[in-house]
């Protein structure tokens, strides 16, 4: 078992983000996870994610406050509790759009080729 105490966690700037605070909880350069990390984000109201695609699979997982995505087909206002995947190669935007900060877990695959 490896235990990554949040109050330890390392924070992290993630491109293209912005008035957002990242902290590694899992994988990556925090524990030895080989096939995902997790992170949890921190948005201020107005903060959020420019329009961008990565090779990986996302899912975010709303824990407090709400996050607005948006992709080419589709926007939806994620709520504490509610979660969405973003796929391989798909565009998407994040913008918290209330007067709250909004905090999210992210899970992101570490596999380009993954099934």
């Amino acid at each position: 078992m490896q235990v990554n105490r949040f109050d330890k966690a390392k924070q992290y700037v993630a491109p293209r983000h912005n008035a957002c605070v990242g902290y590694r909880l899992q994988g990556s350069d925090a524990t030895k996870v080989d096939d995902f990390w997790v992170g949890m984000s921190h948005f201020l109201p107005g903060g959020g994610a420019d329009r961008d695609a990565s090779p990986f699979e996302k899912v975010y997982v709303v824990i407090s406050g709400e996050i607005t995505v948006e992709t080419a087909g589709e926007r939806v206002t994620l709520k504490a509790l509610d979660s969405c995947v973003i796929g391989k190669n798909e565009e998407r935007t994040l913008v918290n759009e209330s007067h709250l900060p909004c905090s999210m877990l992210v899970v992101i695959s570490t596999h380009k080729d993954a099934a």
